[in-house]
């Protein structure tokens, strides 16, 4: 092998190196673990289903209500770790009607998602799900499902990047103490169903074609 091809090669290999420690890197520096799906945690309301005919609830702010992603990167040559970004600025109307969730639409503002890393969250500005061009998310529920602890399937429509397309959702929810609703689910979300090019950092961090948007509302009536 001459000494040109000799070089060649070696910088090949240093460039494979520091990409592995480019994502070594990366990983380490990328915060803490991310935090786990949510699940119903209020004390369940006591005298089960509520009389009189529909009602309608609306988010509490402040309350612990979310709408939020959660997503794999994959660093190059290391790892894969979970990153979950949430906004609190939700906002809307759920009607239950007896012990099932009659209707459903629910509102988002994109802007105020947050995860635990702000660089991922400047970078999903104009890039991603492009959060300063298309601002807002939207949720309408297609037909009424069950309102019980254990999860039950629910079909929707979701505006996600400008695009709507129709999810199937695992909700759960009950009615809690002080007069509150509580719901909690998720839905796989294909990328390019929403025209979302999953993005990517110097071809260290990469963020894999799917994910899961998941959420957590509390409500009061209103």
């Amino acid at each position: 092998m001459g000494r040109r091809a000799r070089l060649l090669v070696l910088g090949v290999l240093a460039a494979v190196v520091l990409v592995v420690v480019g994502g070594y890197v990366a990983l380490r520096l990328t915060g803490d673990d991310a935090p786990p799906p949510p699940t119903l945690s209020g004390a369940p309301a006591a005298g089960g289903a509520a009389e009189g005919g529909a009602e309608r609830w609306r988010p509490l702010p402040g309350q612990g209500t979310f709408v939020g992603y959660r997503v794999n990167e994959e660093y190059l040559g290391v790892g894969v770790r979970t990153a979950v970004g949430r906004t609190s600025a939700v906002t809307g109307t759920v009607t239950v009607d007896g012990d099932r969730i009659a209707s459903a639409d629910i509102s988002a503002d994109m802007r105020r998602v947050v995860s635990d890393q702000s660089r991922r969250d400047d970078t999903l500005r104009y890039r991603g799900i492009e959060t300063d061009r298309y601002p807002t998310s939207r949720f309408t529920l297609s037909a009424p499902v069950a309102l019980a602890a254990r999860a039950a399937p629910a079909k929707g429509t979701l505006t996600l990047h400008g695009r709507r397309a129709p999810i199937d959702v695992s909700v759960r929810g009950q009615r809690v103490a002080g007069g509150r609703l509580e719901l909690v689910g998720s839905a796989p979300i294909e990328f390019a169903r929403f025209g979302i090019e999953p993005p990517s950092v110097a071809g260290v961090v990469s963020v894999r074609d799917h994910g899961v948007l998941e959420f957590h509302l509390v409500l009061g009536r209103g």
